[in-house]
Order: structure tokens, then C-alpha cells, then sequence
């Protein structure tokens, strides 16, 4: 009987320690402190302007606009 007893201890063990890996592996957590920066709409309108999805006259405008807020 005492290997009986033995043998749940060991498997609620791997049990444990198997969910706190899916955890750390899923979790969306930032381990050295740091947030995620949130962008801001000047700095997606530099990225667009970066890709070349808008032109430097188009980035010029935009930016002001941004500027006056």
C-alpha cells in the first residue's frame, strides 16, 4: 500500500508541474518588466511612412495634424 500512495504523490507532481510550463509558455507575460509599449498614432505614422506606404509630403501634413492636438 505504501507504493500506492507513492505513485499519486509522483503523478499530482508531473501534473503540476506540467500545467506551470503550459503557463509560462502561453502566457503573455513580459518577464523583464517592462509593458508593452502601446503606439502612439505619431509613431504608426513614422512606421508608415518608414514602409513607404505614404509620402513624405502625405507624412509632413499628417504630422502637424498630429502636432496640434
Amino acid at each position: 500500500m505504501y507504493h500506492y500512495n507513492y505513485f499519486w504523490g509522483m503523478h499530482i507532481f508531473w501534473w503540476v508541474i506540467g500545467i506551470i510550463l503550459i503557463v509560462l509558455i502561453f502566457a503573455p507575460w513580459n518577464f523583464t518588466g517592462q509593458h508593452k509599449r502601446k503606439d502612439t498614432p505619431l509613431n504608426i505614422l513614422k512606421r508608415r511612412f518608414a514602409n513607404g506606404e505614404i509620402n513624405k509630403e502625405e507624412f509632413e501634413e499628417k504630422k502637424k495634424i498630429l502636432q496640434q492636438n
